[in-house]
């Protein structure tokens, strides 16, 4: 009986000219090469700007056997700086770590962003443009079918006054 040989696929990053990411993700994509391109959906300002974001921007992983379909190929890649490598050796990345960045990038997802990563009702954030812009307010909620949230706004006579507002325009500010 013969022994067929083990396939020795391993995840591996992979790096790409700055804003060039998914350029690299459909090539590579294209080449029938497994490939995870972690991003987040964001609300831009400008509506015809990307609603997209890298995770980890310029880097993206593969998953392939190099012996069978070599190292060359992302190197010579449009927009590819080549395979993250020590030593002139690709790293692997391990499955785990792909794993907890999926998981990761999906809880994101289903909190209603990265602006809502972790946020919660109560929380201090800061507006961050508009007209309150530089103004600490209180989170109170998101508003259900877009990227609005409404904050509590406190003024001098210690009113608090309800404002909604684009998701974009908040960050969350983390006490000590």
């Amino acid at each position: 009986m013969v022994k067929s040989p083990a396939v020795k696929t391993h995840w591996y990053a992979i790096r790409s000219k700055p804003r060039k990411e998914e350029t690299v993700w459909k090539q590579v994509d294209g080449q029938g090469i497994e490939v995870f391109f972690p991003r987040l959906r964001i609300q831009p300002v400008n509506p015809r700007a990307r609603k997209w974001k890298p995770y980890f921007p310029g880097y993206l992983f593969i998953h392939a056997d190099l012996d069978q379909i070599g190292k060359s190929i992302f190197e010579w890649m449009p927009h590819s700086l080549g395979l993250v490598a020590y030593g002139g050796e690709p790293a692997v990345v391990p499955d785990n770590l792909i794993q907890a960045v999926r998981q990761r990038v999906t809880e994101i997802a289903a909190a209603g962003g990265e602006v809502f990563n972790g946020l919660k009702p109560g929380d201090v954030v800061q507006i961050s443009m508009g007209p309150f812009e530089g103004f600490e307010a209180i989170f109170d909620e998101r508003i259900p079918g877009g990227e609005r949230v409404r904050v509590l706004l406190q003024f001098l006579d210690s009113r608090r006054v309800l404002v909604e507002m684009s998701a974009s325009n908040i960050r969350q500010i983390r006490r000590k």
